[in-house]
């Protein structure tokens, strides 16, 4: 009977794998609740060099966690980043446009590395997201975006997103309004527009406030996204802030000590900063990653594979202050560290089998 058992348990395994139910979580620090915030289109060098205009995410932020100088974005422009950061996904011509027309990938059949074959912005619903997998199994998660209810009357003040078929009105800032729908990646999947779950948990900043005010009501996943003048996209701003790493380390120094004083970071937190891609110019990319199957070129405007270094910082009570890490990471990684250690299956990109997520070489302060 050996032979048998041993086979049997051998398929069990096999299945697993196959099903991603075993991801790597068993041997991470136990993190609950994670902070994602995501800054726009600057260069490593520029952040975090000597000269940088943002010295609270240059210096402070560092001398209190890891700095990943080797963290990359996989594409250009904007929404092809914020796309793979929650599903795993790859670029498209039209998410590598920003999206200018909200409409459907088509034909959005799914192939090979799970991905959705087409073109188009917004995925059907076989196509899943890292908030799917934490409402499959019962965990809280939500997008906090800035100015999300200042547009017109007319717009929803949650999960707000263009009309089918219709241009993004949000591609450009407004005063009082600068909300950006290509920054906020969850009203591109059918799977959460289509459902409740979008207009209760993809919800205006002013949220976070109060969400952060005991551990019960701070979500295991939040996705942080400023508005086009704190993210560093605008400089100047329509209101006339200055802009840039100006402004986007004003945003930081405003939000992340009320992260880390709350009761859900203190019960096992992790923040993380990082941008959506390198400035235009700089298309180099990390960790293998393939141009997918729907793009010749992840580069959009600057022929090459990705979308450019980066950078990022973690803070986190696993993270030792002050500490470097040079392995290289990107938004796929980014995702895969996220689902182990929720222990989810990896979506998307985030499934590939030599992509290395953060493990104790970042988590080294436990």
């Amino acid at each position: 009977m050996a032979p048998m058992r041993h086979g049997f348990i051998a398929a069990l395994v096999s299945a697993a794998l196959l099903s991603g139910a075993v991801p790597a979580a068993a041997a991470l620090p136990p993190i609950k609740h994670v902070f994602v915030i995501v800054l726009e289109n600057q260069n490593y060098d520029a952040s975090f060099g000597p000269t940088s205009p943002a010295p609270y995410l240059a210096k402070t932020l560092p001398s209190m966690g890891a700095l990943l100088p080797d963290y990359y974005g996989i594409g250009h422009e904007s929404l092809d980043n914020y796309i793979a950061m929650i599903s795993g996904q790859g670029p498209n011509p039209e998410t590598q446009a920003d999206g200018q027309i909200f409409r459907d990938v088509m034909p959005g059949t799914i192939g090979a590395d799970g991905q959705a074959m087409g073109s188009g912005v917004v995925y059907p619903t076989t196509v899943k997201t890292v908030a799917d997998q934490l409402d499959q199994k019962h965990m809280k998660w939500r997008g906090y975006m800035e100015d999300m209810a200042n547009g017109p009357a007319s717009e929803a003040k949650t999960c707000r997103h263009p009309q089918p078929n219709q241009p993004d009105p949000t591609q450009t800032a407004r005063q009082g309004d600068q909300y950006a729908a290509r920054h906020n990646p969850f009203v591109y999947f059918h799977s959460l527009i289509d459902s409740p779950a979008c207009a209760a948990n993809d919800v205006p900043l002013t949220q976070l406030q109060t969400d952060l005010q005991s551990a019960s009501t701070t979500p295991s996943y939040s996705f942080i996204t400023p508005n086009l003048c704190h993210d560093g996209h605008d400089s100047p701003c329509v209101d006339g802030e200055p802009g840039g790493l100006t402004s986007a380390d004003q945003f930081l120094q405003t939000w992340v000590p009320q992260i880390l004083a709350s009761p859900g970071y203190a019960q096992g937190g992790l923040v993380i900063i990082t941008f959506d891609e390198a400035e235009t110019g700089d298309a180099s990319a990390c960790c293998d990653e393939q141009p997918g199957y729907n793009t010749p070129n992840p580069g959009g405007p600057t022929p090459g594979p990705g979308g450019g270094r980066v950078g990022a910082v973690l803070l986190s009570q696993y993270v030792t202050p002050r500490s470097t890490n040079n392995v290289g990471y990107n938004h796929y990684a980014l995702l895969r560290s996220v689902e182990d250690i929720f222990g989810l299956a990896h979506l998307g990109y985030a499934g590939q089998s030599d992509l290395k997520p953060f493990g104790h070489d970042v988590y080294n302060g436990h």
